[in-house]
């Protein structure tokens, strides 16, 4: 699990600088001034390179890499709606949600994963090519994966929006509308799933809403009633590894 974290943290790093940064400078750029440190005798200087500069910059954008370029979003989406169709309140937590959501993203991710850490990571770190063409290649599997889980709608649209005329092949689509071109597509994908997980909890509803009113009992609540029959369900058809592999599969048809 740690070489899988550490893999996933280069990974998105590497995607993440070629995404936002693809013109960094080269291993000769010149240093910007950090710090002097002044002694007995005369001072030394230290400098920060604009590479090593742009490349901490670049690194705290992964949070908007994991939500946005991910399955992350998919997947937290569901997860939310399930807790709102059991109505068990805040149970699950938020934090069990995000942490089902993260480990399940990377169990989804892997194959993007090993594909950045095999082609770019690893030469890189082994010096056998430079800085601009490990970005390069590590931006190629994430562009393809997200190119996979776009709708060809979506990215009309925002061609549409952008002014443009369209674009000979899905690899000529730039990332300025493809990024949000996947996250309108995940967001519908998510609600798409949500709706039909929310349809036999709203059934029960009803039916108990309906005995309850039929027998007179119009001042108690439903919910109350209904949650143990909900959660009963839920844990009768293993509900937990439906909906993760249903999320999961639902990723590669």
């Amino acid at each position: 699990m740690n070489l899988l974290r550490r893999h996933s943290v280069l990974g998105l790093a590497v995607a993440a600088v070629a995404l936002c940064v693809p013109a960094i400078a080269s291993a000769a750029a010149p240093g910007i001034p950090a710090l002097t440190v002044t002694g007995t005798g005369a001072g030394q200087g230290y400098s920060l390179t604009l590479q090593l500069l742009i490349l901490m910059t670049a690194i705290t954008l992964l949070p908007s890499v994991l939500l946005m370029m991910t399955a992350f979003t998919r997947i937290i989406i569901v997860l939310t709606i399930l807790r709102q169709a059991i109505g068990a309140g805040q149970s699950p937590p938020n934090q069990v949600l995000v942490g089902l959501a993260l480990f399940l993203t990377f169990f989804v991710m892997s194959p993007v994963i090993d594909r950045i850490n095999v082609e770019a990571v690893q030469p890189y770190m082994a010096g056998t090519i430079e800085t601009t063409e490990a970005l390069s290649r590590g931006a190629v599997p994430l562009r393809t994966f997200m190119l996979d889980q776009t709708r060809e709608s979506d990215i009309s649209t925002f061609v549409r929006i952008s002014g443009g005329k369209g674009f000979a092949k899905p690899e000529d689509v730039p990332m300025s509308i493809l990024v949000p071109a996947f996250a309108t597509s995940e967001l519908k994908s998510a609600f798409q799933i949500g709706f039909m997980i929310f349809i036999p909890f709203v059934i029960i509803d009803l039916v108990v809403a309906s005995v309850l009113m039929s027998m007179g009992m119009m001042m108690l609540s439903p919910v109350l009633i209904s949650l143990p029959f909900k959660l009963m369900l839920f844990v009768l058809v293993d509900g937990w590894a439906l909906v993760m592999g249903t999320l999961a599969s639902s990723f590669y048809k």
